[in-house]
């Protein structure tokens, strides 16, 4: 999986499509992340001990990692591609213009 938790993406897919988030987790075992404000399910919580009150709360659920891209600075949405720097070092840059992400 080449996104990591705080890039920014955009939705390409679904009922969220054209929003421009940040990453909040990511799982790469499932090719699942969560982003923010993105997804969101009413769930409904029961009230835990003296101080935790309960009632309906909105949570972001994960979406599949195929229906994003990831946003460059100055283009927009694009593919990642990757180059070697002289340390060894292996990047990530936009497939655009070349700049790193």
């Amino acid at each position: 999986m080449q996104l990591k938790r705080g890039d920014t993406v955009k939705v390409i897919s679904g009922k969220d499509k054209g929003k421009e988030s940040r990453i909040a987790q990511v799982y790469p075992k499932t090719n699942q992340i969560i982003v923010e404000g993105v997804a969101t399910a009413k769930r409904h919580t029961k009230p835990r001990g003296q101080t935790m009150q309960g009632g309906i709360v909105d949570k972001d659920m994960p979406i599949d990692a195929s229906n994003v891209m990831i946003v460059c600075p100055n283009d927009g949405p694009t593919r990642i591609g990757h180059k070697t720097d002289a340390d060894g070092h292996k990047r990530r840059v936009c497939a655009k213009c070349g700049g790193d992400l």
